[in-house]
């Protein structure tokens, strides 16, 4: 059976289950904060959108906020998870959120004091971007170590949900306070919702982080690479979210300049839309656990897709706003219908040693395509009109949900993720090597001629728990002298790393396939590790004549 051909999830229980991680004081303790730390950045963006729209900026100048928020992450991301993975977590949100008050309090006095340009605005979004993407793959990753394995989806969940409650309840916080105080005041409660999750990060002294086996940056960097690249679950999985994504943030992005100009809403008339967005998330937080009973993932993925990419028609083509609100509020809750359910089922499919550096790959779709779905918006609503641009991106999310009839989500459940140790190996080489030493392994097994199609079948599947686990090159041969003996061969980056295949990456699903694979051998499998020798120094040979 493929890694993603496994049976459809096991129905859930009540909705009241989505919520059992809240009895975890610390988890949800973090998870208020976040949530106030995550509206105040909200704020902060709805505040430097209308700044811009204030002085006539074009839809493109608009939307390019959203994308100097999310495109650094496009360079951070990976760098970001490994350092999730490896450092203090709690150390690392501490600082990330210092840096962010620094910044954000720079800017509200630039605000408040008229100095603010363009130019300034936007590099200041960059910035706190940065942080923020060096940020999420650690707090994300935090969730596993303060919640209880049973919990670990609906903990998923609830973040993913506070992250969208606070994307829709900040804005429209900020737009009433831009029409009663300014856009300062905005900046400045985002700086003073960074002191609410500084509180409970610098107190909470009982974090203990879990035990790792350091790696080389560079060598965990590649790790990360090689396992993302050879799960197709967690590829499926991050495709599906692309696809809703690019046309998806064509809400936010023309959301304001929908506001201004096509229904004429003044700041606070701009709040009221994302309000009726917030309600539609705060829905979605007590739905959202029904719905994964009723339907599985497939389902809720489905149709919240289809349901958000018509919210998008009823925004432009609605007579009334009797009409637009309603269709807002189910908008809100089918964009977290689909952002959190996705969420969920990634964290909760990563195997723990590589959990930070997947979700750094998350987190890179995710504010990846929520740049160039905002850059794109914005480029063709300077082209077209913008309720034009929205209705063609409604179009597209309901189409990108309906494919899903023909190419379903993959299904997780019944595939092992709990890390079990397979011995073969000893902490250090007993050859002279060290642990930098790249290592060739050959496994010989005894496969006769009758049933060597149906050994090569499954070790096509044994090659990418190979390299998923840390294999740089993998193959099969047969001995030209005997051919019922099958070598397989995979070569290894270093034996430190070989030592963590066997002790620490390798989960159930995986050692399940190489206890297949070793019980198809006549003989038990005969395993030999080869250390790559250095070659020694070459010297230059002299180009002039010696004399005898």
């Amino acid at each position: 059976m493929a890694e993603a051909q496994v049976s459809a999830a096991p129905a859930r229980i009540g909705w009241k289950a989505g919520f059992a991680p809240l009895a975890v004081p610390i988890f949800r303790l973090v998870w208020l904060a976040s949530i106030v730390s995550n509206i105040g950045s909200w704020m902060q963006t709805v505040g430097a959108q209308w700044l811009l729209v204030q002085d006539d900026g074009s839809p493109l100048l608009v939307a390019l906020v959203q994308t100097a928020s999310a495109a650094p992450v496009l360079l951070f991301a990976i760098p970001a998870g490994v350092i999730g993975e490896f450092l203090n977590r709690r150390l690392v949100l501490l600082w990330s959120q210092i840096v962010q008050l620094a910044v954000v309090l720079g800017l509200t006095y630039l605000t408040a004091t008229g100095q603010t340009t363009t130019t300034v605005l936007l590099a200041s979004t960059f910035v706190l971007g940065t942080v923020s993407a060096v940020q999420l793959p650690a707090f994300q990753a935090l969730v596993p170590d303060i919640v209880p394995p049973k919990l670990l989806l609906d903990a998923a969940s609830l973040s993913s949900i506070g992250v969208n409650i606070a994307r829709a309840v900040g804005p429209a916080i900020a737009g009433l306070v831009v029409a009663q105080f300014g856009v300062a005041a905005v900046f400045l409660l985002n700086a003073l919702s960074f002191l609410v999750f500084l509180g409970v990060l610098f107190f909470w002294k009982t974090y203990s982080p879990p035990a790792i086996r350091p790696e080389p940056f560079v060598d965990a960097t590649r790790a990360g690479i090689r396992y993302v690249r050879h799960s197709r679950v967690v590829r499926l999985i991050l495709l599906r979210l692309a696809v809703f994504l690019i046309p998806a943030n064509a809400l936010w992005a023309l959301l304001p300049t929908i506001a201004k100009n096509s229904l004429g809403f003044s700041a606070s008339g701009y709040g009221l839309l994302l309000a009726a967005l917030g309600a539609g998330s705060i829905v979605g937080a007590f739905v959202l656990p029904w719905a994964r009973r009723v339907a599985a993932v497939n389902g809720v993925v489905l149709a919240s897709s289809v349901v958000f990419g018509a919210g998008l028609v009823a925004l432009v083509a609605s007579p009334t706003l009797w009409v637009t609100f309603p269709a807002l509020v189910a908008t809100g809750l089918a964009w977290i219908g689909v952002i959190a359910t996705i969420n969920g089922t990634i964290q909760a499919f990563l195997p723990v040693w590589v959990r930070t550096r997947g979700l750094s790959f998350y987190q890179l779709v995710l504010f990846g395509c929520t740049a160039a779905g905002s850059a794109g918006a914005g480029v063709l609503a300077a082209i077209w009109d913008p309720g034009l641009v929205v209705v063609g991106a409604g179009i597209l999310c309901g189409l990108g949900g309906l494919s899903l009839l023909v190419w379903p989500m993959p299904a997780t459940s019944g595939i092992g993720r709990r890390i079990v140790e397979v011995p073969g190996v000893d902490d250090r080489p007993r050859a002279g090597g060290d642990d930098d030493s790249a290592v060739l392994v050959l496994i010989r097994y005894r496969i006769t001629e009758e049933r060597r199609q149906e050994f090569l079948a499954l070790m096509q599947r044994v090659e990418q728990t190979r390299l998923r686990t840390g294999a740089r090159e993998w193959q099969v041969y047969v001995d030209a002298d005997d051919p019922d003996s099958v070598v397989e061969a995979y070569a290894v980056g270093s034996w430190r790393e070989h030592v963590s295949q066997h002790e620490g990456r390798t989960t159930e699903f995986d050692a399940e396939l190489i206890a297949r694979a070793r019980a198809m051998s006549d003989t038990a499998p005969e395993v030999v590790h080869l250390l790559q020798i250095a070659r020694p120094h070459r010297h230059r040979i002299p180009t002039t004549p010696s004399h005898e």
